[in-house]
């Protein structure tokens, strides 16, 4: 929120009354001597469009006018004279953004630490290295690849193209939405491994969301990766485009092999920028970038790094980024935690609005949740709800993504739609009533989505 003053609840940007967490981190971050300043943060973000319910920082991040300036500064470093840059800044830059990443995590060396556009690039990179395990006969063909039915719809694409094209059997670990507790999902996993190792094949790879998309879900991932480990996985990778300034990230204890997080989506950097952590290994030689160019076999943090010319900007800014966000009371962790609790009060708002409920627990959630919709708008499959979304936005400057569960059987009035609410730091109660008054009004005027066919 951005006052300690609001009516509904007294949280400010900076904390007021909030206690920071105790999330470890290799090292503190130096914070500002001077918090940022109610005006200051608006200013920050007084690019967005105004008068708009922007409650959906999940999708694409924002950026505040500090670091776009910043990165308009390198953008120009370019043009001005590309040899200098190329030759004398780049590579430095890159690697100055690489050693923030490798301290914020807490990873053990820079060497790690890869920088790439999005977590769909890191996925790529991972999967395409487990392929030609299959490929090459490390791995048998018809060995099992394990990741979540709720796995982001690209990865899931990706896994098809170079996992199950070499030959891996793909397991979906099937997990309950709405979802009351972590054990349902360790419960969900443990079943999906003993199917993997059905008639002796064995487990080549697990996927694993740190936090689902669509529905948002934290997914218990240190718990998971353990049970990987006991049962033999090969390689464990963590899909966590929802992570950094979201989750606590930490590679010590997650564990993982791999794990990605974009930066552009709840860590400020302008699209688009990620990491890849790859746990260092005699195996780590064997990632490559897909899009090979004059640094291929230098290692994937190099390839990483030049993969033609192209504009790096969003990369360069990183250290630009944990600037802005030491200008919070607690860094980024204080900022991950002020979400967190302001997401589930405006949600359990919404929900005692409409009669609904949570689609998790606040636990289960991060800087976003999920809240049913009533029933009476007769959301009925994902091209209706996402007519729905439309109509929110057209209609109410509303910005919200909704999501389709089909009813189970025998339920009467089931709640098959589900809205999920973002906090970000620019976000004010404001944004969440509005929303509530819209469904407010479409059910007080008897509106079903049929009307929008």
């Amino acid at each position: 929120m951005s006052s300690c003053h609001h009516n509904h609840h007294n949280m400010d940007i900076n904390g007021c009354d909030a206690k920071i967490s105790d999330t470890h981190l290799p090292k503190k971050p130096k914070l500002s001597p001077t918090l940022i300043s109610d005006t200051e943060l608006e200013s920050e973000f007084s690019h967005h469009v105004q008068n708009i319910a922007r409650i959906n920082n999940g999708s694409f991040g924002c950026c505040p006018k500090s670091v776009m300036s910043a990165q308009q500064k390198w953008q120009l470093e370019f043009l001005k004279q590309p040899d200098d840059f190329y030759f004398n800044r780049l590579k430095e830059g890159i690697l100055q953004s690489r050693l923030v990443i490798k301290d914020l995590v807490n990873a053990d060396h820079v060497d790690e630490i890869s920088i790439v556009d999005n977590a769909t690039t890191a996925a790529a990179i991972v999967l395409q290295s487990v392929a030609w395990d299959f490929i090459q006969g490390k791995f048998n063909k018809g060995d099992a690849a394990v990741m979540l039915h709720y796995a982001y719809g690209a990865v899931k694409k990706s896994v098809e193209a170079y996992v199950t094209r070499a030959g891996g059997y793909v397991i979906e670990v099937e997990l309950p939405f709405p979802v009351n507790s972590v054990s349902e999902i360790i419960s969900e996993f443990r079943r999906a491994l003993e199917r993997g190792k059905v008639n002796g094949r064995k487990v080549r790879l697990a996927v694993i969301d740190h936090v689902t998309s669509m529905p948002s879900v934290v997914i218990p991932v240190k718990e998971l990766v353990k049970i990987c480990r006991e049962e033999g996985v090969d390689k464990v990778f963590v899909d966590a485009a929802h992570g950094i300034g979201c989750v606590d990230v930490d590679m010590k204890e997650i564990g993982a092999d791999f794990y990605t997080s974009n930066l552009h989506k709840w860590f400020f950097c302008p699209p688009a920028a990620a990491f890849l952590y790859c746990r260092k290994s005699s195996e780590i030689d064997d990632l490559h970038h897909p899009v090979v160019s004059h640094e291929y076999g230098n290692g994937l943090a190099i390839e990483s790094a030049w993969i033609g010319t192209r504009d790096y900007s969003a990369q360069l800014v990183v250290p630009k980024v944990l600037e802005f966000v030491n200008r919070f009371e607690g860094g980024i962790e204080g900022i991950k935690k002020r979400n967190h609790k302001a997401v589930v009060e405006m949600g359990e708002m919404l929900a005692k609005a409409w009669g609904t409920h949570l689609g998790s627990p606040p636990e289960m959630c991060s800087s976003m949740i999920m809240v049913g919709l009533p029933a009476s708008l007769g959301i009925s499959s994902d091209s209706v709800a996402l007519k729905l979304r439309t109509h929110l936005r057209n209609n109410f400057s509303v910005e919200v993504p909704i999501y389709y569960r089909a009813p189970g059987d025998g339920v009467v009035n089931p709640v098959t739609g589900y809205a999920r609410i973002s906090h970000q730091v620019y976000n004010k109660p404001d944004d969440y009533y509005r929303f509530r008054d819209a469904i407010n009004q479409l059910v007080n005027d008897k509106f079903t989505c049929e009307l929008l066919s």
